[in-house]
């Protein structure tokens, strides 16, 4: 069921519990500590809410217990250091505490793709679900927040089953997450819906209490969050056909791209055109280098794995075409590249040695310091295999960059990153970026020359300013 709340009609009876630890609201824990869980915990504790945030890297809970965010997510300082103080919010490495304390205890740890296949690795799911069940002393509701193939939750109902005392009660229940990463607090304290899939309306109480401080947030403010109650499979179903949608979306765009790049068409004129059709709508249609970051290229693989096993591959083979789409314009940068360079593209791409290019974005997103199978990232390792002499800049990804690819050239501005440079792509449309001035950078380049990756520049002002100018998708 659908539960809008608040809402003029009368709501179904939602049953009022007591928390198993006799608290006046539900003690939450959040079990991984990465940007999921530390963003939800950190958000939870502003809520209200008595929290403990647990890891295993003792390294990453001494930042977070000390004020620090490890991460970057514009406005989570603040909250931290406030809840911190507030005494509401405390971290720890100890899982027994951990269980002791909580009342609802949320899974948010990595669920990377495999090493061996497309499919989703689940060991940190088995080993934060068993480490818990095992020093659990009264009843309790794990939550699954990671995403996960469907099917997951019965699993840990069994992990749960083995390893927890049976006379407790140990519940489980899914309650998929839905943040963007550069506006992840608006998505924790402001969601657009939440969905919970349960079993018991014990459960579906626990989840309600534990939410209850968006609810009230959401009542001060006038608005609607709609609450979906739902069964364990949808829940899980929910985030991976989302993030499948809006990479499909993504690499539509990009194929129409590609056919307007031979058709002499211009793709951003087109996805102005039909985005203006309420059934399109025109977020997620910006052609580009494609998606990247922790979610949706593993996602979409683990979806497509899952659903091969259990045996409606054919309803999701279009998505192998989606990554191959998206794959495909890291390779057209380097085209792009070429021939504003002057250099033939052959079978085994182009040679570029000899030339100096400014790759400016490092990370997958603007407002992030994420560098996840950044396309960014992968295009200036290609540029710099070709022969050219790449230096990168970000503002924000440089140290994650670094360790994700040590050979490259990394510089301290974008102004020292554009010095002396014979071409600059633009893989990453951070406002410093769309907002530079082209005459200024004109003057530090070698050549200017300029694709932009993101189609996120002003293409006349650049041309204006000298520079010769190649979009994706653009005449």
């Amino acid at each position: 069921m659908t539960i809008p709340y608040p809402s003029t009609q009368p709501l179904p009876t939602i049953p009022a519990v007591t928390p198993p630890s006799g608290a006046a609201r539900p003690r939450l824990t959040f079990l991984g500590t990465g940007y999921l869980g530390a963003t939800y915990a950190i958000c939870f504790a502003e809520l209200g809410y008595e929290v403990i945030g647990f890891d295993v890297d003792a390294e990453k809970i001494a930042k977070l217990a000390g004020g620090e965010v490890p991460f970057h997510e514009p406005g989570l300082d603040e909250l931290l250091k406030r809840n911190l103080a507030a005494g509401r919010l405390r971290f720890s490495t100890d899982i027994a505490e951990t269980a002791v304390f909580g009342d609802v205890h949320f899974i948010c740890v990595g669920t990377p793709q495999r090493a061996d296949g497309m499919g989703a690795d689940l060991s940190y799911v088995e080993a934060a679900v068993t480490g818990l069940s095992q020093h659990l002393i009264r009843k309790a509701l794990i939550v699954g927040k990671s995403t996960v193939p469907v099917g997951t939750a019965e699993w840990i109902e069994q992990l749960v089953g083995k390893h927890a005392e049976a006379d407790l009660g140990v519940e489980v229940a899914w309650s998929p997450e839905f943040l963007q990463e550069g506006f992840a607090v608006e998505d924790v304290l402001r969601p657009n819906r939440i969905v919970v899939g349960v079993k018991t309306e014990w459960a579906n109480g626990m989840l309600y209490a534990s939410h209850k401080g968006v609810f009230d947030l959401a009542a001060t403010e006038d608005r609607e969050v709609p609450l979906v109650v739902t069964d364990f499979a949808t829940a899980e179903l929910v985030k991976v056909a989302a993030n499948a949608f809006l990479a499909t979306k993504i690499s539509f765009i990009n194929a129409m791209a590609e056919v307007c790049e031979v058709a002499g068409g211009d793709v951003t004129q087109l996805a102005r055109a039909i985005g203006y059709d309420p059934r399109i709508g025109n977020r997620f249609l910006q052609a580009g280098v494609g998606f990247g970051g922790g979610c949706l290229p593993k996602d979409i693989r683990a979806f497509q794995a899952r659903a091969q096993e259990l045996g409606a591959g054919e309803a999701l083979r279009f998505l192998h075409e989606v990554d191959l789409i998206n794959l495909r314009r890291r390779s057209r940068v380097l085209q792009l590249a070429a021939e504003l360079l002057g250099r033939r593209y052959g079978p085994a791409g182009p040679d570029l040695s000899g030339t100096r290019v400014a790759v400016l974005g490092a990370t997958f997103k603007p407002n992030s310091d994420d560098v996840r199978d950044a396309p960014s990232l992968a295009v200036a390792a290609a540029l710099s295999k070709a022969g050219a002499d790449v230096r990168v800049y970000d503002p924000q990804g440089m140290g994650n960059a670094r360790r994700e690819r040590p050979e490259l050239t990394y510089e301290a501005s974008m102004n020292d990153a554009v010095r002396g440079a014979d071409l600059v792509c633009v893989l990453t449309e951070w406002a410093d970026f769309r907002n530079a001035d082209p005459i200024a950078l004109g003057e530090l380049a070698s050549g200017r020359r300029v694709v932009d990756g993101r189609n996120c520049l002003d293409s006349g002002l650049w041309t204006q300013a000298g520079w010769e100018y190649r979009g994706m998708g653009r005449p």
